[in-house]
């Protein structure tokens, strides 16, 4: 039998998160089995709301043989239906179930980032031309990376999924509003000491919208602002690959030490993706109360509250930012046991607890 709260979570999506209506057309991108019982779902809540509901099934298995056997011709081209789906579409839903993170791993670094080249180009189509919003499917693969069992991360991703919204709308947007009277942000802890400016720039509350479980509140850092270092309790996670130990430094707005202790040549390859690589597009508050557990699952763990994230590559431009990138890759910092956070000289962030 169907657990009745993935019925919830696809009357959430068509009803709060994309507010679909009728005659629109909606793009659902089933990735891994795990998918298909929210693909069912999510297809009789859209045909109910009026619209106009089509399925694609895609895999990290495929991707892992497109890799493995292909040609660069092959993994750098363009899947031309997918592509054309962006056009077409007036909504889109990526229902994102969990894969093996060890699937690509005895494929060359160059081949990996140039697929993860590949996929940040349709992902920024899908930015550009529909509304979207990811659901991230936990099974027994990310229960397996958060080194816990299956039921207890169900029982968490539903509870994060199904927040009374409205309620913490209200407060976040609050937050965002204070943040909004400084600019000069400055990230201390044992191993970081970052600062920037965002002057100018908005704060934008993510509240279930675009990511599923959501929860953040999101700026874009002034580039020629960015001076220090940041380092990472977790390991940097992108297309499969684990990044320990990684330290980034910026001087005024150039990236000028990118390290880590595992994958450095998949790192370099992942910042020489375009110019746009290297610099912060997104600097972030997690805030889901639901969310405790870190899953090596970026988006999963870029809400955990009590946390932050940077992304390198494309800004969000409803922030201001103005950054363009091929990627968009969160990393995020666990701040619950160090870290601080100040604007304008003042404390406002300590311990993963806000002090305004």
């Amino acid at each position: 039998m169907t657990d009745q709260r993935i019925e919830q979570i696809a009357q959430m999506l068509v009803h709060h998160s994309l507010q679909i209506q009728t005659g629109e057309k909606v793009m659902i991108a089933a990735m891994e089995e795990c998918s298909l019982p929210y693909a069912k779902a999510l297809n009789r809540a859209i045909v109910q709301a009026g619209g106009f509901p089509q399925v694609q099934f895609v895999s990290e298995e495929m991707r892992s043989d497109l890799m493995r056997f292909g040609q660069d011709e092959q993994i750098s081209w363009i899947p031309e239906i997918e592509r054309y789906g962006m056009e077409w579409a007036d909504v889109y839903i990526a229902l994102r179930g969990a894969s093996n993170l060890y699937q690509h791993w005895d494929i060359p670094v160059e081949k990996k980032a140039l697929s993860q080249k590949t996929q940040g180009i349709i992902s920024t189509a899908r930015w550009q031309k529909t509304r979207w919003c990811l659901l991230r499917i936990p099974n027994l693969n990310m229960a397996h990376q958060a080194k816990i069992d299956e039921h207890t991360l169900m029982e968490q991703f539903y509870r994060a999924c199904l927040l009374d919204w409205s309620q913490h709308t209200t407060e976040w947007q609050r937050l965002c509003q204070r943040l909004e009277q400084g600019s000069a942000v400055r990230i201390v802890s044992a191993n970081t000491d970052l600062s920037f400016s965002t002057q100018g720039r908005k704060w934008v509350v993510f509240d279930g919208r675009a990511n599923m479980p959501d929860g953040e509140i999101a700026t874009a850092p002034l580039t020629e602002t960015i001076n220090g270092y940041i380092e990472f309790e977790n390991p940097g996670v992108l297309g499969g690959q684990l990044m320990e130990n990684l330290r980034l430094e910026w001087q005024c707005g150039v990236l000028v030490s990118a390290t880590c202790s595992t994958n450095q040549n998949y790192l370099n390859n992942i910042l020489a993706t375009d110019e746009g690589a290297k610099l912060i597009g997104e600097f972030a508050f997690g805030l889901n109360p639901e969310m405790t557990t870190f899953t090596n699952d970026i988006l999963v763990d870029e809400k955990i509250a009590g946390t932050l994230h940077i992304a390198l590559g494309r800004a969000y431009p409803e922030c201001g930012g103005t950054n363009i990138s091929a990627i968009h890759w969160d990393i995020i910092k666990d701040t619950r046991i160090d870290g601080k956070v100040y604007l304008d000289g003042e404390l406002i962030f300590e311990r993963g607890q806000f002090l305004i």
